[in-house]
């Protein structure tokens, strides 16, 4: 048994490391420099250790705005891209003959790179002086005003973020949850006609139970990625995200190690803590939650 029990760790050791190298020392690292106060990134040395980085970076403007803008982001996108999705994966699993071509079409944009769908997104919104943009070309087609979606109000601003990010996330959704709808057991449907069950109650009491796992598992995996957002801001709005107002809390952090604001690691990692657990706080609340809604 023993014998068998040194085996189990000598397999398990080269992950073990792995994580202590990649994920615990730098976790415990962050920890470190967050207590460290005025910490001086050129002489390596810090006169105090407290919770002065905290309390300076949640009274900071920069990473209140980016708060804002990332709980924003993570409330509009993660549910609306999850049913978007959803309704798009229910029209492909009824159409059988082109299902692999349009789902080929719908991933594209999953592996184009994301900046370059920035840009995209940019040139298809942004206002200059030669072209009011394809966007506000149709909004004057169907009669409305021009609009400057990237230097413009902040409302604009966000709807431009918040369209990107569902365009950019949804392939993979859409992937995963024509993936589960195709794995339902056909059975279940013709048993449920048979007792003369529409398609509203098939779909309520059937295909979202046996689903809600791969659904639980992006709903997860969105709101964590939409809390990391930062490349896509990025590619609409330029480097300086303060000045344009559209900052997320990976953006601050970025910021404060080497932005403009750069060299403060303490304060980095200070809003890199206070990210990590919200983070955790929203997953768990979300598993708590799913021990009701998820059928396994």
């Amino acid at each position: 048994m023993k014998k068998n029990s040194l085996k189990a760790w000598l397999y398990l050791l080269p992950a073990i490391l792995f994580l202590g190298c990649f994920m615990v020392y730098p976790l415990v690292d962050v920890l470190v420099y967050s207590l460290e106060e005025g910490y001086s990134s050129a002489s390596q040395s810090y006169y105090g250790v407290g919770l002065y980085n905290f309390s300076y970076v949640l009274r900071d403007p920069y990473f209140l705005q980016a708060v804002k803008n990332t709980f924003l982001l993570v409330i509009i996108t993660v549910p609306l891209s999850t049913g978007i999705a959803l309704l798009i994966s229910l029209g492909l699993n009824a159409i059988k003959p082109l299902r692999g071509f349009f789902q080929t079409v719908y991933f594209l944009p999953y592996v184009t790179n994301t900046l370059a769908v920035g840009l995209v997104f940019m040139i298809l919104f942004k206002k200059t002086a030669y072209t009011d943009g394809l966007v506000n070309l149709m909004l004057h087609f169907f009669g409305g005003g021009t609009v400057d979606f990237i230097d413009g109000p902040y409302w604009a601003k966000m709807f431009v973020l918040c369209f990107y990010t569902v365009w950019v996330v949804m392939p993979f959704k859409i992937l995963i949850l024509t993936s589960a709808l195709a794995s339902v057991n056909p059975e279940y449907y013709s048993a449920a006609r048979m007792d003369g069950a529409n398609s509203r109650r098939i779909f309520r009491k059937i295909t979202l139970p046996m689903i809600s796992p791969m659904i639980f598992y992006l709903v997860i995996t969105g709101f964590i990625g939409a809390f990391k957002a930062y490349s896509d801001a990025v590619a609409l709005f330029g480097t300086d995200l303060n000045a344009a107002g559209m900052n997320t809390i990976v953006g601050y952090v970025y910021d404060m190690l080497y932005g403009n604001s750069g060299g403060r690691p303490s304060f980095a990692s200070a809003a890199a803590l206070i990210l990590f657990a919200i983070v955790l706080t929203i997953t768990c609340i979300n598993l708590l939650i799913s021990k009701k809604r998820v059928h396994y």
